[in-house]
């Protein structure tokens, strides 16, 4: 059976953060800006929104002047210029340029079937979907499968019957391990002893970059069928042997 393996897109292939500064710097000039809401937040909000006769305790919070918080507006601000821009997801940056082509190379080599997920909000333009398609392609990976999905990744996982999933979402990587037979690979960027040891007490795998993951999934796959490397592997990346 080839193995199935799933890849987030924003903070794994794409730089959404970047993408969001810069839409904040053109607002807000230099102003130091709120951190950026992750797509899969926003999309939770979108579908909120969409509910008729939303409750009250569903709306944003109150300052003590009766109006949303200042971070909150501005948030709020960001998001709708990246909601009004057309085809806003297939204008982000790559955050390793050669990262989409090598699971490309890769799925070709090995014989993996691969998929995209992601839980990005609408924006202007053409759906988001084909919105993500188009980047990937452009990336150098021809007839993407790109999954639009709300809610549990775990649930997706099991949905999927995936091996592998590779997410810098913590939380995305614990839906996994607790709703699926898959096995979680967290991007890391910068080293955090907490998010580490939280990780590997649960079994979820660890590398620095998405060039690494590729690396301990391309030898994941050379060994699958030697349970002593595998096991070896295994206990390296911080899985479940």
């Amino acid at each position: 059976m080839p193995l199935r393996i799933a890849f987030d897109m924003d903070g794994t292939l794409a730089d959404f953060d970047a993408a969001f500064r810069d839409v904040e710097v053109r607002l807000f000039g230099d102003d130091t800006p709120p951190p950026p809401d992750q797509p899969e937040t926003r999309a939770s909000e979108q579908e909120r929104a969409e509910i008729p006769q939303r409750r009250a305790s569903d709306q944003p919070a109150d300052d003590k002047t009766g109006g949303v918080a200042p971070s909150r507006r501005k948030l709020d601000r960001v998001w709708a210029a990246i909601e009004a821009t057309p085809n806003f997801w297939s204008t982000l940056h790559p955050i390793d340029p050669h990262a989409v082509r090598r699971i490309r190379d890769m799925t070709v080599r090995h014989g993996w079937e691969v998929f995209f997920i992601t839980q990005r909000p609408k924006t202007a333009g053409e759906a988001v979907q084909r919105q993500t398609q188009a980047w990937l392609v452009e990336q150098g990976f021809d007839w993407p499968s790109v999954l639009v999905m709300p809610g549990s990744r775990g649930k997706a996982a099991a949905a999927l019957h995936l091996d592998y999933l590779v997410d810098d979402s913590p939380k995305n990587c614990v839906d996994v391990i607790s709703d699926s037979k898959a096995r979680a690979l967290l991007i890391l960027r910068e080293s955090d002893e907490r998010i580490e040891a939280s990780a590997r007490r649960l079994g979820i795998g660890i590398a620095p970059s998405i060039g690494s993951c590729l690396d301990i999934l391309e030898e994941a796959t050379e060994v699958r069928d030697q349970p002593t490397l595998l096991g070896k592997l295994a206990r390296m990346v911080g899985w479940r042997a």
